[in-house]
């Protein structure tokens, strides 16, 4: 394995060390730190089983999915904010809400940021493994889809990313996970985008197959090193909110395997912007990415 592993794997253990033993400062900056690790080691696992990675191969590629990371979660925090939920300034309002933030403004936006970089990438990297693994060469019937299916997924899209901002109300909340795969996607597949529709139209699902995966991985990891954490978030839902595992209201992991389809076609969709060639293949998909 590749140092940097190491190195993450290091991170992971003496964070979680040091948060055994009590460090606030730890406690505080738990999310990112963990998960800079958990992306270290990740991306030396993806390098380790298919020669390419992020930090070895393709650096300017991770400058783009770490940029499109931190500023697509501050779009799902726009969706998050209480004038949306209840025309004002009540954080009762708010679909999650962190707590024992840093108090100082710049370190806060520091830590945001920071804890949002590392979304995509982990998301992404355990896709990469998985695909290259236990999804490896995971093939269905061929399935083209069919123009009409594809704008009726956009008209869908367009729909559920306007609904909950236009009307305040808690229970549209899921609508955003959905949302932007059912507009994106579609669009990503007729520009000739990296996209697993066309992947699915050669009969190659090892790509859906290891998002889903990965979704699931890393939101049962989110949400149990969030658990432990000083600095963390909470969930207000109306719906089975107590049953909960972890901070996360048991529905709501029903979230993650599309969330992690949402990110793949928001990154593909903005890609062009951070490397030259919409078609490029990607550390993700590999060379048959489109």
């Amino acid at each position: 394995m590749p140092p940097h592993g190491w190195v993450g794997l290091g991170v992971v253990a003496t964070a979680e060390a040091l948060l055994f033993r009590g460090s606030t400062l730890v406690g505080e900056w738990f999310t990112p730190v963990v998960w800079t690790g958990y992306v270290l080691f990740a991306d030396a696992l993806v390098a380790r089983v298919t020669g390419r990675s992020f930090l070895t191969t393709d650096r300017a590629e991770l400058v783009g999915v770490v940029l499109t990371s931190i500023g697509c979660w501050w779009l799902f925090e726009w969706y998050n904010a209480p004038r949306f939920w209840r025309g004002g300034q009540d954080t009762a309002g708010l679909w999650w809400q962190y707590h024992n933030l840093e108090p100082n403004p710049f370190l806060r936006r520091v830590g945001y940021d920071w804890a949002f970089a590392t979304i995509f990438p982990a998301l992404f990297l355990t896709a990469r493994i998985l695909a290259a693994t236990l999804f490896a060469g995971f093939r269905v019937a061929p399935v083209k889809p069919p123009r009409w299916a594809l704008s009726l997924s956009i008209a869908a899209g367009v729909v559920a990313v306007a609904l909950p901002l236009a009307v305040v109300s808690p229970w549209l909340v899921p609508l955003v996970w959905v949302g932007y795969v059912l507009l994106l996607e579609p669009i990503n597949y007729r520009w000739g985008r990296a996209s697993w529709l066309r992947l699915l139209e050669r009969g190659e699902a090892s790509l859906v197959g290891s998002l889903l995966a990965s979704g699931v991985v890393c939101g049962v990891l989110w949400e149990f090193w969030n658990y432990r954490a000083l600095a963390r978030w909470t969930y207000t839902v109306p719906y089975f909110g107590a049953v909960k595992v972890f901070e996360m209201p048991v529905l709501g992991y029903l979230g993650f395997p599309p969330f992690a389809l949402e990110c793949y076609a928001m990154y593909n969709f903005l890609a062009p912007v951070f490397r030259s060639g919409s078609a490029r293949p990607s550390v993700l998909a590999g060379p048959r990415s489109v």
